[in-house]
């Protein structure tokens, strides 16, 4: 089992999910851990000379400070910019989670200790016409870290999403609270504050509306899960 990994949800797409996990592995690192991400499905690529590529891929690759090829960080990187099962579809991929479950597994001869896996989308996110996203996390059954972007609405979805994560039986390690619009949220606090009554988790940080999207910046108002362990020795 990889050590310290942590699944990121999000309450919608367009949330901030990638931001904030870049963010976060920015602070492991800043706090001595060895990162390592991954992304198994992204929807939406441009062709480049190394190929097809996905921005939220490369941000996260550009987060983290063990090395690792693209093609690790983000094994199914698809064209269209949709729900990844129509995508893959249009290409004539089939998506499982036994596929990815088996990607997944190549993270295991690197020596990180603290791993981030980024779903797409929210919670339910169709891979198949069986399958979800969610049912990768579940075969991972790492804990989960779940980004509230910070509008009129996200306290129905966040309360929605970490109700379906907590009756899939995995344990939310935290919450983050993300403005990704430069509008500050009307009764900003307040929401802060019905939300932390209500989810069954820490707060990990709010993170203001970052102009110049540095993620460097961000991680100064995030703290790590709580029982992080230390970093291994890898000789």
């Amino acid at each position: 089992m990889i050590q310290n990994c942590y699944f990121i949800t999000g309450t919608d797409t367009g949330v901030g999910k990638t931001f904030v996990s870049a963010a976060l592995l920015a602070r492991a690192g800043q706090q001595g851990y060895r990162t390592a991400a991954f992304k198994p499905v992204a929807a939406g690529a441009e062709n480049t000379p190394d190929g097809w590529r996905n921005d939220d891929a490369l941000t996260l690759l550009g987060a983290i400070n063990q090395p690792m090829s693209y093609g690790m960080v983000n094994p199914v990187c698809l064209k269209a910019a949709t729900a990844p099962h129509l995508a893959a579809a249009e290409e004539g991929i089939e998506l499982s989670v036994n596929g990815l479950v088996e990607k997944y597994s190549s993270l295991n001869n690197l020596e990180a200790d603290f791993t981030l896996v980024e779903g797409a989308g929210g919670w339910r996110v169709p891979l198949n016409a069986r399958e979800t996203l969610a049912d990768f996390a579940r075969q991972l059954g790492c804990p989960v870290i779940l980004v509230v972007a910070m509008r009129l609405g996200c306290i129905n979805h966040a309360l929605l999403t970490a109700e379906a994560i907590v009756a899939d039986g995995l344990e939310i390690a935290g919450w983050v609270a993300n403005s990704p619009e430069r509008e500050p949220m009307v009764r900003y606090s307040q929401t802060v504050a019905a939300l932390k009554s209500r989810l069954p988790s820490p707060l990990l940080g709010e993170i203001p509306f970052q102009p110049e999207g540095d993620f460097t910046l961000a991680a100064a108002h995030l703290r790590l899960p709580q029982g992080l362990e230390r970093r291994n020795d890898y000789g």
